[in-house]
C-alpha cells in the first residue's frame, strides 16, 4: 500500500477491525518513511456489474470512477466520509434488480447522496451530470435547488 503523503510502499499496520458488518477491514497504517498514519480499506473487488453508458456501450463497474468524482465534487470532505458514501452506493448497486445498471442512475444516485451531505459539492456534481454549459442553466440549477430545499 502506498502511502498517500510520501509514496513509500512500506508501511505497518497499527489496527485492523471489520467495519460495514464484516464487509471491509479498515487498516490504520503507519509510514516507514515519513510516520504519517493514514487509513485504507480492504474489500472484496470482484462486483459483478455493468454499466449502460449513456451511448449504450457496456463496460464493467469500476469504483475508481466513482473515487474520482467523489473527489472532484467533495475535495472538503475527508477521505473516510467520502469511502462511506461511495459504499452506501455500491450496496445500493449490488441490490439493483438487475446486474446491468445505466450510468443515469449511478449519477442520480450520486446526486441524491450529495444532495445530502454538501450543496456545494451538489451543485458542482450536477453541472457535469447535467450538462450544463449555459449560465441561465447553471442559474435555474441552483434556483431549483434552493427552491426544494
Amino acid at each position: 500500500m502506498l502511502c498517500p503523503y510520501c509514496g513509500e510502499s512500506e508501511s505497518i499496520v497499527l489496527e485492523s477491525r471489520e467495519a460495514e458488518d464484516g464487509k471491509v477491514t479498515r487498516r490504520r497504517r503507519e509510514c516507514d518513511k515519513c510516520k504519517k498514519r493514514f487509513t485504507t480499506y480492504e474489500r472484496v473487488g470482484n462486483i459483478d456489474l455493468k454499466v449502460i453508458k449513456k451511448s449504450g456501450k457496456v463496460e464493467d463497474y469500476n469504483r475508481a470512477k466513482l473515487e474520482k468524482c467523489f473527489e472532484k465534487a467533495c475535495w472538503r470532505m475527508s477521505l473516510d466520509d467520502r469511502e462511506k458514501l461511495i459504499d452506501e452506493i455500491e450496496m445500493k448497486l449490488l441490490n439493483w434488480k438487475s446486474v446491468e445498471i445505466p450510468s443515469k442512475e449511478i449519477g442520480k444516485m450520486v446526486m441524491e447522496k450529495l444532495d445530502m451531505v454538501d450543496p456545494v459539492a451538489y451543485i458542482r456534481f450536477a453541472t457535469v451530470f447535467l450538462e450544463i454549459n449555459e449560465v441561465s442553466d447553471f442559474e435555474k440549477l441552483i434556483s431549483n435547488y434552493k427552491n426544494k430545499k
